[in-house]
């Protein structure tokens, strides 16, 4: 540290600050320390700093599984969120709320700082008792008073791909819902049935699949014959209905339009490209981030609601006459 300190011309206290993240520094200051840093390539000692300040600088993420395209974006996004602001991360998968009960322990004797609970693990973590030193956010959770909660606005989404259907002219509109249990799921399903009570439709009742292509596949065979708008509650889901249209010779868009939720990186490589709604996991990943820096600190955030965007594609046009 005194060497930094002497290339960068400020005192070992200056120093300090930097590498605590103290906002008392200047910018310029701080660049200049930071660029003496990298030319000594000096990397703070986290178990010593751990001592002095009381924190890790570590935070932790509970999910139920990565194997879903949202978790593991979700995953990347966060990572990156934290890597920015200095903070590391460990990742806890739990599949049960013993599992959760389990994590949230084991994070709290590794010292993590706080964690975030993603998804379908924030309805297991419901009900369990956190560590009272424990800073925790959620993502996509019924709002909690012991919690931030940051979410994409789900039903927002679903209503926009719903009146997007609609103004096409198709007469109803099926839905693909996501898993029972999962709370993304449940609002893009209110999102869809608000959107068909607002033009008077009755809502059909929904196929529902796991968020995966293959159960997309399978249920989309129970899609009425008549059926001629489809909207799925993810895109992998919508990947395995576009499949099995195909195999039964019903084309898309013109006989049936296909809509789904997340704008994955292949979507717009879909035969054909998919409509869909963009959630964007990069923008909820650093909120998240910063609303458990913040609860770190002691701070107390709002609950935050981002809203997606409809992206039209090649995989909805008006119905067949």
């Amino acid at each position: 540290m005194a060497d930094v300190a002497a290339i960068a011309g400020v005192s070992g206290q200056t120093v300090s600050r930097v590498v605590n993240g103290s906002p008392r520094v200047d910018p310029a200051t701080r660049r200049r320390v930071e660029r003496a840093m990298v030319e000594l390539d000096y990397r703070p000692h986290r178990a010593a700093r751990a001592l002095r300040t009381g924190r890790t600088d570590t935070i932790g993420l509970v999910v139920s599984t990565l194997a879903t395209v949202g978790n593991s974006r979700m995953l990347q996004a966060i990572a990156a969120a934290a890597a920015e602001r200095g903070f590391a991360l460990t990742v806890v998968t739990a599949s049960g709320r013993d599992a959760v009960a389990q994590g949230f322990a084991r994070l709290h004797e590794q010292g993590v700082d706080g964690a975030i609970v993603l998804n379908e693990a924030t309805a297991l973590a419901r009900g369990v008792e956190v560590p009272r030193s424990l800073a925790l956010v959620v993502v996509d959770s019924p709002p909690d008073d012991r919690y931030v909660v940051v979410q994409t606005d789900h039903a927002a989404g679903a209503r926009a791909a719903t009146a997007h259907l609609l103004a096409l002219g198709h007469a109803a509109v099926h839905h693909l819902a996501g898993p029972a249990g999962s709370f993304a799921a449940a609002e893009r399903e209110r999102g869809w049935r608000d959107a068909l009570a607002a033009a008077g439709i009755a809502a059909p009742e929904p196929l529902r699949g796991d968020w995966s292509s293959a159960s997309g596949h399978a249920v989309t065979a129970a899609l009425p014959a008549d059926a001629t708008a489809l909207f799925a509650a993810n895109d992998q889901m919508a990947l395995g209905a576009l499949r099995a249209l195909a195999d039964t010779g019903r084309h898309v868009p013109g006989e049936v339009s296909v809509v789904g939720f997340d704008d994955v990186a292949d979507a717009a490589q879909y035969l054909p490209p998919l409509t869909t709604v963009r959630q964007d996991f990069d923008a909820l990943g650093a909120a998240a981030v910063a609303a458990l820096v913040g609860a770190i600190g002691g701070g107390r955030g709002e609950p935050l609601a981002l809203t997606p965007v409809l992206v039209e594609r090649a995989s909805t046009a008006p119905p067949p006459v």
